[in-house]
């Protein structure tokens, strides 16, 4: 066991509070392109950010449905890869030992709640949907094999997916509580991201700030000085051993 390892598994036994913020990097492991890959097929003279805008919506609302309708069916079946599993073992493991883990995802799929976590949002959800005027969730099914239009039953403008796009706010909610543990917390650890977007790219400089140990796992460590431990790998195979170690 490396001694990165180790100072990581003693900082989590010592911890009151933990809050862990994920990226694309964990989906990536379960075959999720991320938005910075090419677009492949139909979409690959395309940008996402050309796509995944309320611009774009507004301007072509079919072609950006159409967009979200091809990402739904790229990631429909894949499944958690053993970095989602392990983090909801975390979070199991920290409930029986009097502790908090607030887990956080930039990502918009589900594989977090298909392996049984419980994770905050900030940027959405790609199986949910809402009104682009009235912003009320829409209930109706979906079948994402169709790319037709959906008019929402409450004020007819068109369905969007629930996502956040470029130049968007975040969700309040999801944001105050992704705060608050960051605050809170005595170690941060982020797992399978860039720290490149912000808002939330901020969240491990509030958490320093506060005092917390940082821990940074990545399979390409960003260099980030701020950062105490960094356990460089996949997520799937760094996680697995420290929730093995901890348990």
């Amino acid at each position: 066991m490396t001694n990165d390892i180790q100072q990581a598994i003693s900082l989590l036994q010592n911890a009151k509070h933990i809050c862990i913020l994920t990226g694309a990097g964990i989906s990536a492991e379960s075959g999720i392109p991320t938005l910075r890959d090419k677009q492949t097929g139909l979409w690959e003279n395309y940008r996402a950010e050309d796509l995944a805008s309320i611009d774009a919506f507004e301007r072509d609302p079919k072609m950006v449905w159409s967009w979200y309708q091809w990402r739904r069916n790229l990631v429909k079946d894949k499944q958690p890869n053993p970095a989602h599993h392990a983090l909801a073992t975390l979070q199991k493991w920290a409930e029986t030992q009097g502790k908090t883990l607030s887990l956080i995802t930039q990502n918009v799929d589900d594989l977090h709640e298909q392996a049984g976590s419980q994770v905050t949002h900030l940027h959405g959800h790609l199986w949910k949907n809402k009104c682009s005027q009235c912003e009320t969730a829409y209930q109706g099914e979906i079948n994402y094999d169709q790319d037709t239009l959906i008019n929402c039953p409450e004020c007819d403008a068109y369905i969007r997916p629930d996502i956040v796009w470029f130049g968007e706010m975040l969700p309040a909610g999801a944001w105050q509580y992704a705060e608050q543990a960051s605050a809170d917390c005595d170690v941060f650890i982020s797992i399978g991201t860039s720290s490149l977007v912000y808002p939330a790219a901020g969240l491990s400089q509030l958490a320093k700030s506060r005092g917390a140990k940082l821990i940074e796992i990545n399979l390409h460590p960003t260099q980030n000085p701020l950062i105490d431990v960094v356990l460089a790998g996949k997520a799937g195979e760094v996680l697995p051993n420290l929730s093995a170690a901890l348990l």
